[in-house]
């Protein structure tokens, strides 16, 4: 059984490599992206669903400096390094990797996954690497997102609720 550790891969090449193993023994690559602060039910039950649209699961995870970026300097809550071990923990996620770009375009044009997936809050002209995915073959597919889900949300309800001070 894989280790946690052996999930998460250090350099896009060398899940590149796993890729195109997986790819070359039938498996269809599923990628998705996010930052996966603070997990919740609505990151589990997409990632679940996700895998099952293919035999393997890549996950590429914003590095906190791209959090920061997108979401200001509050965030990320959690840091890179345990969200991505939170991540490789489940048990439907085959692989993880850290981005540090604002988007993953690089990083799906490096890897070449059968399948991209984001959630249903997107619109598929919308969603960065699907031009390159369906130019290789591929599929791109959004999900519907568990309503009242989100990793703003939660931090904002314990703010409101003065759960801290």
């Amino acid at each position: 059984m894989k280790t946690t550790a052996d999930k998460i891969f250090a350099d896009w090449l060398s899940l590149a490599q796993q890729v195109a193993q997986w790819q070359q023994q039938g498996e269809q690559v599923v990628f998705t992206n996010g930052c996966f602060d603070l997990l919740h039910v609505g990151h589990t039950d997409y990632l679940e669903k996700a895998r099952g649209l293919g035999g393997k699961l890549v996950v590429g995870v914003n590095t906190d400096d791209s959090i920061r970026r997108l979401k200001g300097e509050t965030r990320p809550v959690v840091p890179a390094s345990s969200r991505v071990r939170v991540m490789a923990a489940l048990a439907f996620v085959d692989a993880v990797v850290l981005f540090d770009e604002d988007t993953p375009q690089q990083l799906i044009e490096t890897i070449k996954p059968n399948i991209l997936v984001k959630g249903d809050d997107y619109k598929l002209e919308n969603i960065v690497g699907a031009a390159f995915v369906l130019a290789n073959g591929g599929k791109v597919l959004t999900l519907p997102l568990v309503e009242g889900f989100s990793t703003s949300n939660i931090i904002n309800k314990i703010l409101k609720q003065g759960y801290v001070s």
